[in-house]
């Protein structure tokens, strides 16, 4: 059970996640921040989505749908132009909770760390590289890009995060609550059709 100094964390937390885009760790630490409450009482990541979740079907319930759905087909797109690279998408888009605000984040499982980068080289995209903590503990490179996502008339961030190909056996491992933190281009294709047949 929730403490409910936890509880008004994650609702601050959710607000800001949804109205800035922040993710959720930083996100969490500014809403204990502005409350004058104890990072001691900080809600895991669960408890976080689902007052993200309530937050979106009360105050956004109008737009993002439509949103979710033009940054899922972004993402289709450009996991359909990277598919020799195994692309998987993860974060908010892919679990349903994106609005305009959010990146899109894929991960790449492949053979050579180099060829992801030499495909975008020889398409002539320009990226910039950083790096992120990677499954085995250790940096990977990180691809961050911009693209047009015309549904929105906006420039959405794309990150391309690095993975060695046997890290994907490990990858599409259930969570506590019998989700999935990733899927690949047929499962989400999956997601747009239904998505698209209901609105």
């Amino acid at each position: 059970m929730s403490s409910q100094s936890t509880q008004e964390i994650a609702h601050a937390a959710a607000r800001i996640v949804v109205e800035e885009g922040l993710e959720y760790g930083p996100a969490k630490r500014r809403a204990a921040k502005q409350l004058g409450l104890s990072t001691r009482d900080l809600p895991d990541n669960d408890e976080l989505e689902e007052a993200v979740e309530d937050y979106l079907a009360v105050f956004c319930a109008d737009t993002q749908p439509a949103e979710l759905l033009a940054l899922r087909r972004l993402a289709a797109v450009w996991m359909a132009r990277l598919a020799e690279f195994r692309p998987h998408l993860t974060g908010a888009i892919w679990r349903g909770t994106a609005t305009r605000l959010n990146d899109i984040h894929l991960h790449l499982y492949c053979d050579d760390p180099k060829s992801a980068e030499i495909t975008l080289l020889n398409k002539g995209v320009d990226y910039d590289v950083g790096s992120v903590p990677g499954p085995r503990g250790e940096s990977v490179d990180r691809l961050s890009l911009t693209v047009r996502c015309a549904d929105l008339n906006e420039a959405i961030g794309l990150h391309l995060t690095i993975l060695d190909r046997d890290d994907l056996r490990g990858a599409l491992k259930p969570d506590s609550r019998g989700r999935t933190e990733r899927g690949d281009l047929a499962a989400l294709q999956k997601l747009i059709d239904a998505t698209s047949a209901s609105a």
